[in-house]
């Protein structure tokens, strides 16, 4: 019997009716026959779970503790697809390396599909996967907290703190991510980071340190894509024996993803960089870092609670850059800083870019690195990239060629 296949003559609650939760509607018609499904959006207190055989979760719903009546969509398509799956997950890096692995094996070529927290709900592709199909599956902590397998070949960029207004604490977040290889066997591989604390698992482990990757010849700047190329060339490589020059050429012309330390254009001498991504501090440090005319950065959302000494620290010793510092996330950090006259608040990025256009000299660069979440004041982080490029006059993601 297929693993779906015990859904049929079931019944079944979705819980969580965004992306995913009409994606999981969809493959339940197409691929079994329930008894019933019905569609609930609220708390888990309001759900009768006597009611149900079957409960299908959304990955953006805080919960914990859950029964042996709970699912999601990742367990379900890796029940049946995880021998030609390589999952990636890491706080920062996963889509920029997901789409990157993905990009060079269809031109080394090879049959690959790119799904998963990247956009693509994994059950939209349940039934084009064929037999020599790779799978680059990104895979976000909340797709992985609940999950009981794990992929074939198991990539685990980096760890910082982040999402701590879910999980409450980095450990709780940490073992949410350490799915991804708790359940791989010895036929298996882990890539790790060197930041990555030990993990339990029976899987082969590659250990890839940050600060020792080789330079790879990229159009997408910054020593940390260096970093997510080296993960690409060494899996394409080592584990589906991809022609070297093949891989390197495909790393050569990747031109990257919005929103990731993305050149958007430039006005009156003045270039724009949307790193609207960027959520924690080492993201907002690698950025400033990264861009050789950088002059400007802002800095600032959603306050989760994570510590930002790194880059207060950073802030303090290099004075040579302006900061504009915003929302709730930015008065914290603009409260802990030495204050000096290249430091400024305002309440919104609106205030901020007018400030950054008015104080950054011709030649030099403004950074959107916010080092924090969108949520509270952008609906994500799309959002957020999108409105600084049009506060600076430039096409926003969707609007570019």
């Amino acid at each position: 019997m297929k693993t779906y296949e015990k859904f049929n003559g079931k019944k079944i609650l979705i819980w969580g009716y965004g992306r995913e939760g009409k994606s999981t509607e969809r493959f339940l018609s197409t691929f079994c026959r329930p008894e019933s499904v019905d569609i609930f959006e609220g708390k888990r207190e309001d759900i009768n779970e006597d009611l149900y055989d079957y409960i299908i979760k959304s990955p953006g719903i805080p919960a914990f503790g859950l029964g042996d009546k709970y699912t999601s969509q990742t367990q379900i398509f890796l029940e049946c697809y995880r021998d030609r799956t390589v999952g990636i997950t890491g706080t920062k890096g996963k889509s920029t390396t997901s789409a990157l692995l993905h990009h060079v094996l269809v031109s080394a070529g090879y049959s690959a599909l790119l799904l998963g927290n990247i956009g693509e709900p994994c059950l939209d592709h349940f039934g084009g996967i064929l037999d020599d199909t790779i799978v680059v599956f990104e895979m976000s902590c909340h797709q992985l907290a609940t999950v009981t397998v794990s992929p074939h070949v198991a990539v685990f960029l980096n760890l910082y703190e982040e999402h701590l207004d879910y999980y409450k604490t980095v450990d709780r977040y940490f073992a949410a991510k350490c799915n991804i290889t708790k359940f791989q066997t010895a036929d298996d591989f882990l890539f790790a980071g060197g930041n990555v604390p030990r993990l339990a698992t029976d899987a082969a482990t590659v250990r890839i340190d940050f600060n020792t990757v080789p330079d790879y010849d990229m159009k997408i700047i910054g020593h940390h894509n260096n970093y997510n190329a080296h993960f690409v060339y060494r899996i394409a490589t080592e584990i589906f024996s991809a022609d070297e020059g093949a891989v390197r050429a495909a790393i050569s012309d990747f031109t990257g993803l919005a929103h990731r330390l993305q050149h958007v254009g430039s006005r009156n001498g003045i270039d724009f960089y949307d790193d609207s991504i960027s959520t924690i501090p080492s993201a907002a440090i690698e950025a400033v870092n990264a861009v050789g005319n950088a002059k400007t950065v802002l800095i600032g959302g959603m306050d989760r609670g994570i510590n930002y000494d790194a880059l207060i620290q950073f802030i303090n010793s290099n004075r040579q850059y302006n900061y504009i510092f915003s929302y709730d996330s930015g008065r914290r950090i603009y409260d802990s800083i030495i204050r000096t006259d290249n430091c400024h608040y305002r309440e919104t990025l609106a205030e901020a870019v007018e400030l950054a256009i008015s104080i950054t000299p011709e030649g030099y660069a403004v950074i959107l690195s916010p080092a924090s979440a969108s949520y509270g004041f952008f609906k994500n982080f799309e959002e957020r990239g999108d409105e600084f490029c049009r506060l600076c006059g430039l096409a926003p993601a969707a609007g570019r060629a």
